[in-house]
């Protein structure tokens, strides 16, 4: 891989075991420019958290080549966390109120008092903690302690921004307002890693995006470029009643063939097809066989759940 000589991270060969035998990371090779949101999908296991610990400083490649910033973790690790912010999954607060976490955070990064006092004012501002400023952080919502986790980060200056699932347990509201806050400073030329298994979050944020895969990058593009290359096929949504579910779902696979991929739910299924007129006259035949009644039926265009799943389909077929 040549590296962009105008990227921010540089991720060449990246490997990692925990054990020596099994590897989380398998060859991970990936560019992250300034400015940039570069989202890292993939669902829970796919080696997401692993990549974003190596490249916040926190644990060390078996192998390959990492340069953020254009230093190396493994022996700039102090210099680098400098200049980024981390929100990771799990909740790390302090025995302090709100504000006394903002506090704390611009004594540890040195802000000068001045300067501290109107960031941590116009970051509670901004991120709609005022009625809960005195509160302890303990004491908060789900979605006060992100919008916290999130705002905290940015008592100091950073160049790069780390997301790893700092959505989830929020509700659809509070996971729209923090995207929301986030492209803000975006705008700023702030640069931004986030993985999530969220893909309607991806789509809404994110300017390139890397489906990975059991340690592996099985795709990578700008968003709007990976859709067009599914621009053929169409998605059906179909929910069909209960308790004929079972039979349908396996009529229709078996009638589609090739015609179709069908994604099975929990009453719910997915056909993502290259000719949705054949593939709903199949459908609707498969019905009227089993005696299921289509309870609703939608054709829409494409999005990036259909490029994941397509992907880590032909990755689990050996395409």
């Amino acid at each position: 891989m040549d590296q962009d000589p105008g990227a921010v991270i540089s991720v060449e060969g990246l490997k990692h075991s925990y054990d020596g035998k099994n590897y989380a990371l398998k060859g991970v090779d990936f560019d992250v420019k300034k400015g940039e949101v570069f989202g890292l999908l993939g669902k829970n296991g796919a080696g997401k958290s692993t990549l974003i610990k190596i490249l916040t400083t926190l644990i060390r490649p078996t192998e390959g080549r990492v340069s953020v910033l254009g230093m190396d973790p493994a022996r700039e690790g102090r210099a680098i966390r400098r200049r980024i912010g981390v929100v990771q999954q799990d909740e790390s607060f302090d025995f302090t109120t709100v504000q006394g976490n903002f506090d704390l955070y611009g004594m540890l990064w040195r802000v000068p008092k001045p300067e501290r006092v109107r960031r941590r004012e116009e970051l509670i501002k901004k991120f709609g903690l005022e009625d809960v400023r005195k509160k302890r952080a303990f004491d908060l919502s789900g979605g006060q302690k992100r919008r916290v986790q999130v705002a905290r980060e940015m008592m100091h200056d950073v160049d790069v921004l780390f997301l790893d699932e700092p959505t989830v347990g929020l509700d659809v509201i509070m996971r729209r307002e923090l995207l929301d806050f986030v492209r803000e400073d975006v705008k700023k030329g702030l640069t931004v890693v986030f993985t999530t298994h969220n893909l309607e979050e991806a789509d809404y944020l994110c300017d390139r995006v890397a489906v990975i895969d059991s340690g592996k990058i099985l795709v990578m593009d700008a968003v709007d470029s990976l859709k067009r290359r599914y621009i053929g096929k169409k998605t059906i949504e179909v929910t069909v009643d209960g308790s004929g579910a079972g039979a349908f779902y396996q009529t229709l696979e078996a009638a589609l063939g090739g015609k179709g991929t069908v994604r099975q739910g929990e009453g719910s299924a997915l056909v993502l097809t290259d000719n949705p007129k054949e593939a709903l006259a199949i459908l609707l035949q498969a019905a009227r066989d089993t005696g299921t009644q289509i309870e609703w039926l939608n054709v829409r265009k494409d999005t990036l759940e259909d490029v994941f799943l397509e992907s880590v389909s032909k990755e689990g077929d050996g395409r």
